[in-house]
C-alpha cells in the first residue's frame, strides 16, 4: 500500500538545517503583494530592510519551504503528487521570528487519517535555533485515493462565524504577476505559472498558491486589526476551502472575540465571495 500510516508515525525524526536572510524575507513579503503604494510607512516595515519586521506566516517558506517535500518523502509515504492538496495550515510562534537566522527544523509525522476515499497525512516541523524554540508548523496533506487502509478517521473541526457583522473587512487585490513572484520563495509546481498544466490539473488558468493566500489574509490581519505589529500573533491557523486566481480580489472579513482570537472570513470578490479560506484563527497578544 502507498501509505503505510503506522511506520510513518513510528519513523524516526528528520532534522534539517535552515537559514534565512532579510532578501528572502523581503521577496516573501513582495510575494505576498507587500509594498503597494512602495513609499507607504505600513508597507515599508515589510520591505525596507533597515525597517523589517517578518510576518509569521514566513513560518511556511523557511529554508525553501522543505517541510512539505520532505513529509512526502518521509518512511512509509509513497503517493502520487497530481492527487495531493494542500488541506490545512496552522503556525504557532514561540517568539518573533529574526529578520536573520539559522535553526534546525525537525520534521515528523504525528498522524495518518483515514478519511474513507482519501488519506490526510499531518506533517509537523519544530524549528529551534541556538536561543530555543521558534515556531511549529502542522501542515496536513489530503492526498486522494489512499483512504480505506481502516486507520482513524481523525477529527473534523469546523467553526462557525459570529451571527453580525465583522468588526472590520478589508479588499486585497492580487496582482497578475503575483503567483510568478511568489513561487520564487520555493514553491516551484507548475499548476501556479503554466496555463498547461493548470488545464490538465481541471483549471482553465493558473491558481494562486494557497500558502499565498494564506500569508496574504495574515499581513491583512495584522495591518488591520493587530496595529501592524507581527510580534503579537501566537497562532494562525486555516482550512483552504477553494482556489483564488491571479487578479481577483480577496475579501477578508475580522471578528474579534473574547480571550485574543480572531476569526477570519476569506472569500473571492469576483466569483460571488466563493470560499478560499475557512475555519480561520489568528491568536494574538
Amino acid at each position: 500500500m502507498p501509505i503505510d500510516a503506522a511506520k510513518a508515525v513510528a519513523a524516526e525524526p528528520r532534522s534539517t538545517d535552515i537559514a534565512w536572510g532579510h532578501k528572502d524575507i523581503q521577496l516573501y513579503h513582495l510575494g505576498l503583494g507587500a509594498g503597494v503604494p512602495a513609499t507607504d510607512p505600513d508597507e515599508l516595515r515589510y520591505t525596507l530592510e533597515s525597517r523589517l519586521q517578518v510576518l509569521p506566516s514566513f513560518a511556511t517558506v523557511a529554508g525553501g519551504g522543505m517541510a512539505v517535500a520532505g513529509g512526502l518523502s518521509a518512511p512509509g509515504i509513497d503517493v502520487n503528487l497530481a492527487h495531493v492538496l494542500h488541506g490545512g495550515q496552522t503556525v504557532t510562534l514561540h517568539r518573533p521570528i529574526p529578520v536573520q537566522g539559522k535553526a534546525v527544523q525537525t520534521s515528523t509525522i504525528p498522524a495518518v487519517y483515514d478519511k474513507g476515499k482519501a488519506a490526510v497525512i499531518v506533517m509537523r516541523s519544530d524549528v529551534a535555533d541556538d536561543d530555543g524554540p521558534l515556531w511549529t508548523c502542522d501542515t496536513q496533506i489530503f492526498v486522494r485515493g489512499e483512504g480505506g487502509f481502516g486507520g482513524e478517521r481523525g477529527p473534523s473541526v469546523r467553526t462557525e462565524l459570529p451571527d453580525r457583522a465583522p468588526d472590520i473587512e478589508v479588499e486585497k487585490p492580487i496582482r497578475e504577476e503575483q503567483a510568478l513572484l511568489y513561487r520564487l520563495s520555493g514553491d516551484w509546481n507548475p499548476l501556479h505559472a503554466d496555463p498547461e498544466f493548470a488545464k490538465l490539473a481541471g483549471f482553465d488558468r493558473p491558481i494562486l498558491h494557497g500558502l499565498c493566500s494564506y500569508g496574504m489574509t495574515l499581513k491583512a490581519v495584522v495591518d488591520a486589526a493587530l496595529g501592524g505589529d507581527v510580534s503579537r500573533v501566537r497562532g494562525y491557523t486555516t482550512r483552504f476551502a477553494g482556489v483564488v486566481y491571479p487578479g481577483e480580489t480577496l475579501r477578508v472579513r475580522m471578528w474579534r472575540q473574547d480571550g485574543g482570537t480572531i476569526q477570519v472570513s476569506v472569500t473571492a470578490v469576483e466569483r460571488d465571495d466563493a470560499p478560499v479560506l475557512a475555519d480561520t484563527t489568528v491568536e494574538h497578544s
